[in-house]
């Protein structure tokens, strides 16, 4: 007996839900929300493409300061920390390179 009265409360909800989303979309402004919305989803896509190429240069970067490291006859225990950022560690190098 609770199935029926169950499946009336989801279809109810479900109408409500639809009705919402009907209202939403008649509403003033919405047309230029959603176009936002979707600027943002792209933006959003761009800039975790953006950071994954970071990553990925980033290993890149440490794989060739330990090959760097070896061709040099540095110790693992002088070698550099891989825990800071690729530009930092450029520019310490650039510089150590001038002096």
């Amino acid at each position: 007996m609770a199935r029926p009265r169950q499946k009336n409360i989801v279809e109810r909800l479900a109408g409500a839900g639809e009705e919402a989303i009907q209202k939403l979309g008649g509403a003033a402004g919405a047309d230029k929300l959603m176009s936002r919305l979707a600027t943002l989803k792209d933006r959003v896509d761009e800039l975790q493409k953006s950071v994954r190429t970071i990553d990925r240069l980033e290993r890149r970067l440490s794989a060739i300061e330990r090959r760097l490291d070896k061709l040099e006859g540095k110790s693992p225990s002088s070698s550099r920390k891989t825990s800071t950022s690729g530009s930092k560690k450029t520019a310490a190098r650039t510089r150590s390179a001038d002096s």
